[in-house]
């Protein structure tokens, strides 16, 4: 069973990249500054964190069956269940920022509906992955793998390209707002700062 591992960890690997991005938008609100603001932050981040934690649980199932050298079954059924998960995670944050209207800045409208529009790409980029696993051969080990590694490669495309709009809706002054909050500092800070 052991050449499903090596794969799997790449799976991990590249899940865990993606997972990032919604840690950056949980526990977010500000005390003084823009109380319009303060409250749009609050409404989002009070949706995201049940949702951020179900993509960490997600992650962690992941990793859990990496670790127990699991049978091609298992890691499908496992894979399968969390990348259904996270696309139903993803559709939720999505639906929140969608409802919580345009944070109370410059070009607010345009940056929370292009955000809303990465969220559900996102969502249906996991859908589309959770039919590519239901689909693979547990049967023949070689393929198996092979099919994972394919989704593997989808999956770091996913986690690289994924947050761009969600980046730039955290931009100036709604950035601010959820800077100032220390849940926020450790979620969005990155290796670098921290080692500098």
């Amino acid at each position: 069973m052991e050449g499903t591992n090596p794969v799997n960890k790449k799976l991990v690997a590249a899940l865990s990249g993606g997972a990032v991005l919604v840690l950056a938008l949980s526990g977010c609100s500000s005390d003084d500054g823009n109380d319009k603001l303060d409250a749009w932050a609050k409404q989002v981040c009070d949706a995201v964190q049940p949702q951020a934690k179900k993509i960490e649980s997600a992650n962690a199932a992941i990793q859990k069956e990496t670790s127990d050298n699991a049978t091609p079954e298992e890691v499908q059924k496992t894979d399968s269940q969390a990348f259904q998960d996270m696309s139903d995670a993803y559709k939720a944050i999505g639906t929140a920022v969608d409802k919580a209207g345009a944070p109370d800045v410059e070009n607010g409208a345009k940056k929370q509906q292009d955000a809303v529009k990465e969220l559900n790409g996102i969502s249906a980029s996991y859908a589309d992955l959770k039919k590519q696993v239901d689909k693979l051969d547990t049967k023949d080990q070689g393929k198996f793998a092979e099919g994972l590694k394919d989704i593997a490669t989808e999956l770091n495309k996913l986690s690289t390209s994924g947050s761009n709009a969600l980046k730039t809706l955290e931009e100036g002054e709604v950035g601010q707002a959820m800077a100032e909050q220390s849940s926020c500092k450790s979620a969005t800070g990155t290796p670098s700062a921290a080692a500098g």
